[in-house]
């Protein structure tokens, strides 16, 4: 069985897998990280939206073995040194932008992409980034809020 090794939330990280095996099933088995979320598994609900070298990915789209080498961000990996929440953390929870919490983890895993692309999005483009992520219980009104506030908090820690 090949041993994938990748940088998992900026830490040396490393597993056995099976060929077939993906990159979901890796973080959540072997790497002992729950947050990112098993969903539909046909890569439509966006839940298992982890960061692969700084581009959102739908874990279950993808194997281990292709992020051998790889920096994976989970949504363990968005809190800040110290424990200090990060931005689009706080605001989700600031904002109401999460009442089940099963589609947060890839809600805020594709914001943190589009945020660090787009620094200042519309929220046409809010929902636009947003569109491959399912919720079925907020209308996505308290998300897109949640993502313009990250936004502006981003911007202010900049400039500051």
């Amino acid at each position: 069985m090949p041993i994938v090794s990748l940088t998992l939330n900026d830490r040396p990280a490393s597993a056995q897998v099976n060929a077939p095996d993906l990159l979901l099933d890796m973080i959540r088995g072997p790497l002992g990280l729950t947050g990112t979320h098993a969903g539909c598994d046909t890569a439509q609900c966006g839940a298992c939206t982890v960061l692969v070298d700084g581009r959102a990915v739908k874990s279950c789209s993808m194997l281990a073995l292709q992020a051998q080498g790889c920096r994976v961000t989970t949504v363990e990996g968005l809190a800040q040194a110290g424990g200090a929440l990060h931005p689009l953390q706080q605001a989700f929870m600031d904002c109401h932008g999460l009442q089940c919490g099963f589609c947060t983890p890839g809600m805020m895993l594709t914001a943190a992409c589009l945020l660090k692309t787009n620094p200042s999005p519309s929220d046409p483009e809010i929902a636009d980034a947003l569109e491959g992520n399912l919720c079925r219980c907020t209308g996505y009104v308290n998300i897109v809020a949640a993502v313009r506030q990250a936004g502006q908090t981003m911007r202010a820690e900049v400039q500051a």
